[in-house]
């Protein structure tokens, strides 16, 4: 998992409340055995004006001009602002997947479904919560400024703006130190490899038969 430090990108707003995960990657893509290439059909609904399948060429695709990924000044946006609930819907990883494939490094809203949060730190992406008053001013810096970019701290748990204002935010201590790390589930868990092989050595030892199949 790519570790989160300091993040410095582009804004891309998307001015929507109760965002499901279907929407975020809708359910037929949902039947691709990879955890990779994703990213094509973020927001696929909405994205395109006909109906993709797995599989399917995104140059064939016939892009919807007014959403807001397809705009030219939100081109190689990292940061997401969005409203409240994001994430909401089914329990699915696909969408954390699927932002982060697309190139999103972090999503800034008021809150978020509880499970699509924890997957979100699970996979590399960072979601920030901060109070309403303040996303609804960023949704304003961003349409007033082309190329609107934010600088995220994760050790020090700011949001920086473009003017140097500082928003804070909080991150419990665990999610913090495994992303600053870029450690998911199973690079935790790698972090013991010596002492997991020296285990299995010794009860190898102990128990021979165990190396044994039929």
């Amino acid at each position: 998992m790519q570790a989160f430090k300091v993040h410095k990108g582009v804004v891309a707003p998307l001015d929507r409340e109760n965002v499901d995960t279907d929407a975020i990657i809708p359910k037929q893509f949902l039947k691709s055995i990879q955890r990779s290439g994703f990213g094509p059909n973020l927001f696929d609904e909405w994205r395109y004006l006909d109906r993709g399948e797995p599989g399917q060429d995104p140059a064939t695709r016939r892009p919807n001009p007014d959403f807001v990924l397809n705009q030219p000044r939100y081109k190689g946006a990292s940061v997401l602002i969005a409203r409240k609930n994001f994430g909401c819907g089914s329990s699915r990883e696909h969408a954390p997947w699927a932002l982060d494939q697309y190139g999103f490094r972090a999503i800034i809203a008021p809150s978020y479904a509880d499970i699509f949060f924890s997957n979100c730190f699970k996979n590399g992406l960072l979601p920030i919560v901060l109070p309403e008053h303040q996303v609804a001013a960023l949704f304003d810096e961003v349409a007033a400024f082309v190329g609107y970019e934010l600088t995220i701290d994760l050790e020090r748990q700011v949001v920086i703006k473009a003017d140097g204002t500082e928003l804070p935010f909080e991150v419990q201590p665990f999610r913090k130190f495994c992303l600053l790390g870029g450690f998911d589930d199973i690079g935790l868990t790698l972090r013991h490899a010596d002492k997991i092989r020296s285990f299995e050595a010794e009860r190898l030892l102990k128990k021979p038969w165990l190396a044994h199949t039929l």
